[in-house]
This record gives C-alpha cells, sequence and structure tokens, in this order.
C-alpha cells in the first residue's frame, strides 16, 4: 500500500456544522491482515521479522515455519471459521508464529493470558466456542468437536472473517467477547501506518516491543507496527514487562525503537531508557500531564490514543507536546466520532457528552443480545450500527479530550475492567454480606485496585488466595473491611464516597531508622496501613507498585531490584536487605609497588624465550639452504648448517607449521599453568609470573589465524577448557584453561576472554563460562567469574562480569547448531597453512632477487653495500606482492560475501572468517597504508566503494560491504559490517558511512546500520540503528546516546575539508617516509642472518642457537631506540591544549612516528614486553611519567609525554591512554594522569581535557567510556 500523509477531516465539511462531529479520510482499500504479511514478506524477504534475544527469524524465515504449522493446523481440520484459543508463554517466539499461522489457516485466534486462572480461561473458550487450543510446545490440544462442513479448509480468509476474539471484563462478572474482521484489522493497520512518522516511516532496522499480553487488544498494534512497514518485532517477556524500571535497561539492550505501552508502565522508566525510541505510543488509560513534559522530546515522538475493543484497539490518536492539553485526538483514517448528549443528539463544540464511534473499526459481540444494545443504531446520524463507549468527552475542535466515565467500567494498567466484575466474585467470599470496588491513587499516583467488603471477620490469606483462583491477577484487590458501604439517594453503591486512605483499625507502631524510612515509602505507593510483619502484596501491592517502590527505594539503595521484594516482601526483611545493600562500602587499600625482582626473572624468561625463536630462524634457515641447494647447487654460506633433512622435517613440522605450533604452544602453557586455580593472588608474584609468561609464549607463537576454525576448539581442549564441539569461537581461550563453551555457543572475533584482571595489587583470576545458545559478540569483555546463562546475549564491545542472564525463553524454541563436517575442517586448514606462508610467498621475489645478486660475491665490505643498496627495492618487492597476495585473496572471498543469512557452516562463513583474518594480518602487516593518502585506493582495490576525500585509518571491515562516502572519517581500530553468528546461521549485511560522517576510535557501525551525513559516532561508541540516528547527530557510548553537538569554527576549513593540491603534496612526501621502518626491518633481518651465521661458523649450531636468543633482543632494543628516535626528531614538542587541523604537518609526523612504533618496535620487541620493567624503561625514553613499580599491559601511548602513572599504578591489556582526539575534523590534545594506587579495567581508554584518577577503579559499564 502507498504510505500518504494523513488529514483528518472535522465539522466545517458536515451538515451539522454546529455539531461535534468527527469524520475522517476514507478507509485504505479493503484487505485482510494476510494480504498485509504477504506484502511485507515479498518486500521484505532477508529482514528481521522477530527477534526476542535468542531466536530470530526474517520475513522469509518466518514465512516457512507459517506455512508448516498452518498446514499442521488444516491437516487437524482447522480451517476459515474456526476458533482457535492461544495460551503460550509470553515472550516466545512460538506465541507470535502461533497467532500468524492461526490467521493463514483461516481460523481466528482467541488468546488468554498464560498467567489468567483456568476457570476464566475455559470460560472464554467456551463462550467463544473454540475447537482447538495451541500451548507451549506449541501442543494443539482439542476443546470441542469440529463442525465439519464442505467449505474448503484451505481456503485464504476474506475481510468479513473473523481475526481475533478479545474477551474483556463482564459487569455481571462474566468476560464478553469481542469479534474482530480482517477487514476492520487491516483498516487498522493501513490506517496507523499512515499517521505515524510520516517524514521517517517505520522501516526495516527498527526495533517495536512487544511487552503486552496478547489477550489484550493494544497487543495486536505492536504486532502490526512491525509487520505492515518490515521492522523486526522483539517479545519481551511478561515477568520483565512488570518488572518496570528493569524494562528499561531491556529497552536499551535490545535497541528498540518503537514501543506502544500504557502510562503507568512508561511512568517508571528511567528517561535514558527511552534515548534510543523515536515513537512512543500511549493508550490503554488516561495520560497525566505531568509525564508528557518528561516523555515529549525532539528525540522521540509520542502518541496518546484512544480506542475501545468494540471498535479494534485505536479509534483516534493525538499527538503530545510538553506543555498542552492532553487530548485523544482526532479519528483514524476510515473512522468515525461523536459527542452525543443525554438526548441522543450531537452536543455543541466545548460541550461534554458521550463518545459514540462508527466506522470500519466497529467489531461485534459474540452474544448477539448485547450486541444489539452496544452497537445500536444512532438515528441522529443515520449510522445503523455505533458504539456507545460510557466515555465522557469535551468536544474540542483540535482533538476529543477525555474527561472520565459515566459508568462502572475502568481502565487499570490499560486493561479495561468491570467493577461489576470485580464485585461479583468479592461477594462470593464467605461471610460478606456486601461489597464493592474501586481505583483509588497512592501519593505517587499509582492505581490500585480495592475491594471494599462488609462482614465481621477481617480480610485473610484465604480469601486472598480465592480470589486469585477466581480472577486475573491484575484483578485481585486489597480488600478493606466496613462496618457499612456508603448508598446514593437511588440506593446504589457511592463508590465515590468509599473511604480512602482505608480507615486504621488500630494504632500504627512507630518505625525507627531504615524500617521507619522504608514504612513512609511504601506509604507513598500503597497508601495502606503498615505492620511490621505485613507483606507487601498483601496491601494491594502489584508488580507495578513494586516498579515504582524500586523507582524510591533506588534514591537511597542505588543496588536495590524487583527482585529484593519479592524475595523479601514482608516490611522487617525488606528494611533489613536495604541496610545490606546500603552498608557496603568501597575501601581504600595500600596497593603495593611491584616487586623489582620480578623484573629479573622477566628478563630470564624473555632471553628464553627468544632463544627458542632463534632456533626458529636456524630451522628456517637449514629448509632455506636446503631447497636452494637442490635447485642451485651448493652455497658458498652457511657451509657449517648441516642439519639432516628429515630431522629439519620433523623440526618444521613441530615448531613452525601453524598444527605444530597450536601443540607446542598448548604443551608450553599448560605447565606453568599447572594447579593455578580461580582466586586472587598477588600482582608480580610467582602465579602472576607463570600467567605472564604463558601469555608471552602464545604471543611470540603467533596463532591468532585460528580463531574461528575447528583448530581453536581443540586448542581450547588442550589447555583444559571444556569445549563443546558445536562451540563456535572467535576468540582465543584462556591459557590459564578455566573456561567452558557450552552447546552451540558463539564466540564472535575481537572477544576477550582472558579470564584475569589486575585490580591494583592483585591478579583476580576466574572461570568464565558460556552456556548453551549464548553469544559473546564482538570486542566485549569477559572479566573473570563471569557466566554468559543459556541463550543470553553480550552486546557488542560491553565489559560485563557476574552471571549475565536470558531472557527467560523456552529451550525448545532455540536453534541448535549442528557440528561442523570433515570437508570444513579440510577447508580450514588447507586455508590455515596458505596463510601461514602467505609472508613467505610474497618474499619469494625478494630473496630470488638477492640471491642473484649476491650469488658471487665474497668480500664482506661488498655484501654490505649490495645489501644496502638492494633494501629498498627488495622491500617494495616484498610489500607489493603481500598486497596483491592479500588482494586476490580477499576479492575471492568477496564472491561469497552478499549480504543474506546462511549456515554457519558453509563457504559463505569461509568466507567471512577469511575476510577478517585477512584485513586483520593487512592492518599489521601493512600497516604503513592505513591513515594515509593511500588508504582510500587500497581499500577500493580490496572491493570496498570509498568516496572522495575519505580519512580512513586502521579499520577492520569486509570491503565488499563497506560504503564511505565522500569526506567521511574512520579513526583507529573502527569496526565496520562485522559478520554476526546466532546458533547455526551467519548473517553479513553493509554498512554505510554518510558524507562527512565521523566514527572515532573504536567505535562499532553494525551490519546493516548507516551514519547519515554529517553524523558522529564518538569514540568506543556504536551507531544506532538506522531507524534513530538522523544527519547531523551526535552519539557517544555503548548503548549509543545522543549527545547535543558542539561545532568549533575552523581557522580554514580547507584544513579539515578539500585541502590545496600543495598540502596533499606535502603529506604525501612525508608519508612516502613511512617505507623506512620496513626498510630498517629488512636490513634488521639481513644483519641477523649474517651474525647467526657468522657465530655458527666459528661456533657451532648450539652456541649459535644461544648468541641468536641474545642477537633477537639485541635487535629489538635496537629497533625500539629507533622508534624513539623517530619520535623525538619527527615530534619534539608537543603540547597539551593545542588543536591541529587534519591537513598539517603535526598530524601527519605523528602518523609518521606511530608508524616506526607500530611497524618497527612493536613486531621486533614491544609485543613481549608487556607488563616488564623493560616496557616502563621504553616509555620514559618516549617521554611518559612512570613511577615505581608500574605494570602496564599496553605501549597505546600516542603522545606519551603527556601521560603520566604513578607508583604501583596497573594498566590492563588493551588499553589505550589517548592524549590527542578527533572530535571533529581537528586533532586536540591534553594530558591524562594515572596517580598512585590506581588501575584500569582490560579495554579501557583514557581521553583528554585533564582527568585525574586517583586511587580508582577506572572502570565503565560502556566497555572504557567512562571519565
Amino acid at each position: 500500500m502507498d504510505r500518504c500523509r494523513y488529514q483528518p477531516l472535522i465539522a466545517k465539511e458536515l451538515e451539522l456544522p454546529g455539531c461535534a462531529i468527527y469524520n475522517s479520510q476514507p478507509a485504505t482499500p479493503p484487505r485482510t491482515l494476510i494480504d498485509i504479511l504477504d506484502e511485507t514478506v515479498k518486500t521484505h524477504r532477508q529482514h528481521l521479522a522477530i527477534d526476542n534475544g535468542q531466536t530470530s527469524l526474517t520475513y522469509r524465515q518466518l514465512q516457512e515455519e507459517i506455512v508448516s504449522r498452518a498446514a499442521t493446523l488444516r491437516a487437524a481440520g482447522v480451517g476459515k471459521g474456526d476458533y482457535v484459543g492461544i495460551r503460550m508463554t509470553s515472550g516466545t517466539v512460538d506465541l507470535y508464529v502461533s497467532i500468524l499461522a492461526v490467521l493463514t489457516a483461516g481460523a481466528a485466534y482467541v488468546p488468554v493470558d498464560v498467567d489468567d486462572p483456568d476457570e476464566r480461561a475455559n470460560t472464554v473458550w467456551t463462550e467463544a466456542g473454540v475447537c482447538v487450543v495451541l500451548t507451549d510446545g506449541p501442543r494443539l490440544t482439542p476443546h470441542h468437536p469440529l463442525a465439519r462442513s464442505n467449505e474448503s479448509k484451505s481456503e485464504r480468509p476474506t475481510t468479513d472473517d473473523t481475526a481475533w476474539i478479545i474477551f474483556t471484563s463482564g459487569s455481571t462478572g462474566k468476560p464478553k467477547g469481542v469479534a474482530v474482521t480482517h477487514g476492520s484489522a487491516a483498516a487498522f493497520v493501513d490506517a496507523e501506518a499512515q499517521l505515524f512518522l510520516p517524514e521517517r516511516p517505520i522501516a526495516p532496522g527498527d526495533r517495536v516491543l512487544a511487552g503486552l499480553s496478547v489477550a489484550f487488544d493494544a497487543s495486536c498494534e505492536e504486532m502490526w507496527l512491525a509487520w505492515r512497514n518490515g521492522a523486526c518485532l522483539v517479545p519481551a517477556p511478561r515477568s520483565l514487562v512488570k518488572a518496570g524500571t528493569d524494562l528499561g535497561a531491556f529497552l536499551i539492550r535490545q535497541s528498540i525503537s518503537i514501543v506502544s505501552t500504557v502510562p503507568t508502565l512508561a511512568a517508571m522508566w528511567p528517561s535514558e531508557a527511552l534515548q534510543r525510541v523515536r515513537l512512543l505510543i500511549l493508550g490503554g488509560e488516561a495520560c497525566p500531564t505531568e509525564l508528557v513534559g518528561r516523555l515529549a522530546s525532539k528525540a522521540c515522538t509520542v502518541w496518546n490514543t484512544y480506542g475501545p475493543t468494540e471498535a479494534t484497539v485505536v479509534s483516534c490518536a493525538a499527538p503530545l507536546v510538553a506543555g498542552q492539553l492532553v487530548r485523544i485526538g482526532l479519528p483514524l483514517a476510515g473512522w468515525q466520532l461523536a459527542v452525543i448528549g443525554p438526548n441522543g443528539e450531537p452536543v455543541a463544540w466545548g460541550e461534554t457528552g458521550e463518545l459514540v464511534i462508527a466506522g470500519a473499526g466497529l467489531a461485534r459481540y459474540l452474544d448477539i443480545e448485547k450486541d444489539k444494545t452496544k452497537f445500536a443504531p444512532l438515528r441522529s446520524l443515520d449510522w445503523p450500527r455505533a458504539c456507545r463507549t460510557g466515555d465522557l468527552v469535551r468536544a474540542d475542535p483540535e482533538g476529543l479530550v477525555f474527561i472520565g466515565r459515566d459508568d462502572e467500567q475502568v481502565k487499570l494498567g490499560g486493561r479495561r475492567i468491570e467493577l461489576g466484575e470485580i464485585d461479583a466474585a468479592l461477594m462470593m467470599l464467605p461471610g460478606v454480606s456486601a461489597a464493592a470496588s474501586a481505583i483509588r491513587r497512592s501519593e505517587t499516583g499509582t492505581p490500585l485496585l480495592i475491594g471494599y467488603i462488609v462482614r465481621d471477620a477481617a480480610a485473610s490469606d484465604t480469601d486472598r488466595q480465592f480470589l486469585r483462583d477466581h480472577l486475573p491477577t491484575a484483578l485481585v484487590p486489597f480488600l478493606i473491611n466496613l462496618k457499612q458501604l456508603p448508598l446514593r439517594t437511588s440506593g446504589k453503591v457511592d463508590r465515590a464516597a468509599l473511604p480512602w486512605p482505608p480507615p486504621s483499625d488500630g494504632e500504627e507502631p512507630a518505625f525507627k531508622g531504615s524500617t521507619g524510612w522504608l514504612a513512609e515509602q511504601w506509604r507513598k505507593v500503597l497508601g495502606a496501613p503498615i505492620q511490621e510483619n505485613t507483606n507487601f502484596f498483601d496491601i494491594g501491592g502489584t508488580s507495578l507498585a513494586a516498579a515504582q517502590l524500586v523507582s524510591l527505594l533506588r534514591q537511597r539503595c542505588p543496588g536495590f531490584s524487583v527482585v529484593d521484594i519479592y524475595q523479601h516482601p514482608t516490611l522487617f526483611e525488606m528494611a533489613h536487605r536495604v541496610d545490606q545493600l546500603t552498608s557496603t562500602q568501597q575501601r581504600m587499600r595500600i596497593v603495593k609497588p611491584q616487586p623489582t625482582w620480578t623484573g629479573y626473572v622477566q628478563f630470564g624468561i624473555l632471553l628464553a624465550f627468544l632463544t627458542f625463536e632463534s632456533f626458529r630462524w636456524f630451522i628456517v634457515m637449514g629448509l632455506f639452504k636446503a631447497s636452494a641447494t637442490s635447485f642451485m647447487g651448493p652455497l658458498p654460506w652457511a657451509e657449517r648448517l648441516v642439519i639432516p633433512h628429515w630431522i629439519l622435517l620433523i623440526c618444521w613440522m613441530i615448531f613452525v607449521t601453524m598444527p605444530g605450533r597450536v601443540l607446542t604452544t598448548a604443551a608450553v602453557g599448560r605447565i606453568p599453568m599447572a594447579g593455578v586455580r580461580p582466586g586472587n593472588y598477588p600482582r608480580g608474584g610467582w602465579v602472576h609470573l607463570r600467567l605472564w609468561a604463558a601469555e608471552r609464549f602464545v604471543t611470540l607463537n603467533g596463532i591468532n589465524a585460528i580463531i574461528g576454525t575447528q583448530w581453536c576448539r581443540r586448542y581450547a581442549r588442550l589447555l583444559g577448557c571444556r569445549v563443546d564441539q558445536t562451540a563456535q569461537i572467535h576468540a582465543l581461550p584462556p591459557v590459564t584453561g578455566l573456561a567452558s563453551y557450552g552447546t552451540s555457543c558463539v564466540v564472535e572475533p575481537d572477544a576477550d576472554l582472558a579470564g584475569w584482571w589486575l585490580d591494583g595489587d592483585i591478579l583476580r583470576v576466574g572461570t568464565v563460562d558460556i552456556s548453551i545458545g549464548a553469544r559473546v559478540s564482538a570486542r566485549a569483555v569477559l572479566l573473570p567469574g563471569t557466566v554468559v546463562e543459556p541463550f543470553a546475549e553480550v552486546q557488542p564491545g560491553v565489559c560485563v562480569e557476574g552471571t549475565i542472564t536470558g531472557d527467560g525463553v523456552d529451550f525448545n524454541e532455540k536453534h541448535i547448531a549442528e557440528s561442523d563436517g570433515t570437508g570444513s575442517m579440510l577447508r580450514y586448514t588447507l586455508t590455515l597453512l596458505l596463510i601461514d606462508v602467505l609472508p613467505a610467498i610474497s618474499a619469494i621475489p625478494a630473496v630470488a632477487l638477492c640471491t642473484y645478486v649476491l650469488w658471487d660475491t665474497e668480500a664482506v665490505e661488498n655484501l654490505v653495500v649490495a645489501t644496502l643498496i638492494l633494501a629498498i627495492p627488495v622491500t617494495m618487492m616484498s610489500i607489493v606482492s603481500y598486497a596483491a597476495l592479500l588482494t586476490g585473496l580477499i576479492r575471492f572471498a568477496a564472491r561469497y560475501m552478499a549480504p543474506g543469512i546462511y549456515s554457519s557452516h558453509g563457504v559463505h562463513a569461509w568466507a567471512a572468517w577469511l575476510t577478517h583474518r585477512l584485513m586483520s594480518d593487512a592492518r599489521n602487516g601493512l600497516f604503513a597504508f592505513y591513515a594515509s593518502l593511500l588508504t582510500p585506493t587500497w581499500l577500493r582495490l580490496l572491493g570496498a566503494r570509498i568516496g572522495r576525500d575519505v580519512e580512513a585509518s586502521t579499520i577492520v571491515a569486509p570491503p565488499s560491504l563497506l560504503h564511505a562516502d565522500n569526506g567521511s572519517f574512520l579513526a583507529d581500530d573502527v569496526l565496520l559490517a562485522p559478520f554476526e553468528l546466532r546458533g547455526d546461521t551467519l548473517v553479513l549485511g553493509v554498512s554505510s558511512i554518510g558524507k562527512r560522517s565521523f566514527v572515532g576510535n573504536s567505535g562499532i557501525v553494525g551490519l546493516d546500520h548507516f551514519t547519515p551525513d554529517g553524523s558522529l559516532v564518538g569514540v568506543l561508541g556504536s551507531a544506532p540503528v538506522p531507524s534513530q540516528i538522523r544527519t547531523g547527530s551526535s552519539w557517544l557510548g555503548r548503548p549509543a546516546m545522543s549527545i547535543p553537538r558542539r561545532l568549533d569554527e575552523l581557522p580554514d576549513p580547507r584544513l579539515a575539508f578539500d585541502p590545496p593540491l600543495r598540502l596533499k603534496i606535502a603529506r604525501g612526501a612525508v608519508e612516502s617516509m613511512r617505507i623506512i621502518p620496513w626498510v630498517i626491518s629488512a636490513l634488521l633481518i639481513a644483519s641477523l642472518v649474517g651474525l647467526m651465521l657468522t657465530v655458527l661458523d666459528y661456533c657451532g649450531l648450539t652456541i649459535a642457537i644461544v648468541a641468536g636468543g641474545v642477537l633477537l633482543f639485541t635487535a629489538g632494543v635496537v629497533a625500539c631506540l629507533l622508534a624513539t628516535a623517530a619520535k623525538w626528531v619527527l615530534m619534539p614538542n608537543v603540547g597539551a591544549g593545542h588543536q591541529h587541523p587534519l591537513w598539517s604537518s603535526f598530524v601527519w609526523c605523528n602518523e609518521l612516528a606511530l608508524t616506526f612504533v607500530e611497524s618497527l618496535a612493536l613486531p621486533w620487541m614491544l609485543r613481549l614486553l608487556y607488563g616488564t620493567p623493560l616496557l616502563n624503561m621504553w616509555l620514559r625514553t618516549m617521554g611518559a611519567e612512570i613511577g615505581n613499580g608500574v605494570w602496564c599491559e599496553t605501549h597505546r601511548f600516542p603522545e606519551a609525554e603527556l601521560v603520566s602513572l604513578g607508583d604501583g599504578v596497573s594498566v590492563n591489556r588493551q588499553c589505550v591512554l589517548a592524549d590527542s582526539s578527533i572530535p571533529r575534523p581537528v586533532n586536540a590534545t591534553g594530558p591524562s594522569d594515572i596517580e598512585g594506587r590506581s588501575h584500569t579495567r582490560p579495554g579501557c581508554y583514557s581521553l583528554t581535557r585533564n582527568y585525574s584518577w586517583i586511587g580508582l577503579n577506572y572502570r565503565s559499564s560502556v566497555l572504557g567510556y567512562a571519565r
């Protein structure tokens, strides 16, 4: 259906211009809900249709499930004209698939809340005449004999067929069934599609909360807001929805952008819970004026809706604007409204009367007599059928204003109830002579259902249990005893005169301390008398009231949760729990510096590791000599390098090849880790040294390529981890062996599962448990002791600890992955061997050239001169060859990298793994290509769509899925279009960066996400879903929070965008010098080979191997000192508080100095120095102030002279102390100080602007982003 803007029509165009009659545009052309779904499936087959956090289905998969279940229903005899009862667990995908299957089969669904009593369920299904009932499983149970007819059960429903039957509360105590046809339902769905967000309609990428019971007609709005527009429905368990404040975290975690709810629930969410929501629809009850001011914002459009079940969910709506009158608005397209006075005639504008509804949305009662009464003709307007709502409204031409009700029907929590139904249940209590119910409000505004009874005996637990057996949980009232009920002159109960607050039957005790404070909060929420042993739920406490209470208690006790109320429901127990939580205080402890002797032991271990590396060098040299001799005859050098070929081959297989390195790494790693258990150990002690040595050996052996392959599972088992054969592990397991990977769990690339961190001078070691079906997303950090429960999900880039819970969805609903086959194992193993020899293959032309030139060179002087002359061409040949090989392989893999959903065991998953691996290798091996004029060309060669004047640094992205528009900026370590693994499926999608958009350091732009023109995603931030981000907006953190944009005026815009040619030439000249670190590395290799062979000639193989370790250490020291020298030559004066345009020599020279560190110092030495005094010494040479006893696990100090680390500081792995930031096209610098006794957690990112950490645990709820 085409979308058009909806403009309601009002009285000016009618025959009765002075009367309160509201007409609207005509309804859309008639169709069914199945027609709507089919159109959406056809248009959006690959987009997500439903996702509850554990199970997700695209529209194509959803349709397949629907067709399968509909066929099962038809086989059971269910079809057109039948009614099917549904009673399934909330929050499950099965529930919604079953609803759609019933509709597709041509039947109507009759929902009952799973929490409702069995008696009510049977009453509903008997009244409706359902033939079968669908329950969890899904299980199909006959309820009433199927009526056999000659009509085909395979027919599609028509617009006149019933779609659903919702039961509302009845005034006689008996629920009333309301049947809505497909035609009315589709008209409602299409009308809302016209009404909401006409400028940026709901679309794929939007995520719609499904938090309401399907027995509540507003749930239909949730479902079809998603399925009409190609968005994704996100079911939430009812237990979570009832938690109130805790649902806010769910909205953020699930990136919810569309919400339909009741005002009572929305009022309990913290404002940050709605930061990603762009459409909030309120309905079901009157909306308080004060709530509008808090909810309405520029980023979120808020609508107030109104409509009885008898008129298909919503009949009219109005936008809510802070400071303006709250209206229920004007009619939807196809609906007609009138305000009628007591005489049955329309009232004049501005007057009050009963709201009457007609038009496309009219439903019908199953009870024919009630239908005749409720939908009697309105003769004054010649409406053949009209719904009399019983609601009083004021006829305002700009939109109806709700006044109240003129009968005994009320709404509680969005659920319409008849007080007569409650009265009838109260009269069934033993000994009750009279009863009445009413809605009252507490001091906090919480609506409370109160039941007043007249009898001698006080209310007891038995009475409350009786009511729970006969009423839905939400309709069980708080009981108050009265001597008599107040009556009107007519003899009817005067509900308005029922006492509130309730009369006290005795003297209430005077509570003191925290008990007294807690009792006062109870009074604010419940307004009832309180004793020490009073149970919160026995005096009117509901889930909504519990959420209100939590909001109050968290002002004094932030750790208090809804769970605490259920676990400690009495006043005394709850007060004790509050005391427990508030008495916990963080204590400052004295942090001891790292012991001096630790550094000497580390130095010895480093020499041993480098000696082992020297041994591998001799193996490679021996193989090269043997191969060259076979092709070219005896060589004039390395005459004493004589090792039998079979020994060389065995050593090569064990110590050089990837499978061999995996085995040796695991074997050596198990030795120091033997006996290490979860616990706390001294920093720099023996356990810490053993852990450090094991991790450095892993770094030395370079086995990162195995992540994501079957070899990674085998390596984890060798370390001692418990690993299921279906686990998909794309991050190295902890060397401690203290991890378990459950069936079908997923760990995505770059996740940190090390299982340890430094808390000051304490090493905390713990287990990491990833349960069945759990998912750890890319770049997440799991601290020791973390347990990811079954089917739970850790979001990308966040740091978590403790227990990560799922959303309570049934295990039977999950898609369990299968283990890899032999073919897959062979494919990955051969690819690993290829990746391992790529650098050697790329070096063949260079080695051949050197061999040819130096073959007959005997004089040492001539050999040195020739080596120096060949250094640059040989380096260039190797670089070009390596880049060409990478380009060819990545281009080949791109053939299998089209956006879509695939098996995680097929060729597409292999291509995604290979591309990620090669792009990571390119970022390390070809570091000089990045953050340069060459970067856009390099990315285009790899297959990316890159616009003009794009600035890209060390990004990680599948090139074929990256689109970057003109002038966009991608900072260091940005992750773009990362593939997602969910069970046995792989999801691929495109990331698009808009014109002059900025993505900060370590930012993430997920698949199918884009950043519009001029937008900004800050450091360590994630791009929000496409439906939320707007042109020119700024976002920070994980989950993304919208922040105000501050635009600084640039001295010369050309220095940021569109620079003159002279600046491009100057920059190119500076960047051409990035080849120098590679040339130096080539010379170091040549020098080491020559020196090792010289020692071999004079001293023999054993001494040469030992000397080789010393020579490798010396080469590493030289590389580090050259990086230091380059820094001081290029960047002698870095001042705090300065700003520099991107097109300035400061930025170019800074990047050149960084190239010396990353391409020279890091591969030769720095990667092995983490946590040692040697790293601290080098950082001091770079200008950093490093105190005594510092343990530092990172070298990433971009402007080291602006960093100060106090005595005893611990800086954990993957941290960046970044003193330069680029929040705009300007580079800014500022000091970062970490004073004594402080520490950072893994993955933190320190920014500029004089932030000083003193004795603190520097940690963020969003990975690293805190100050």
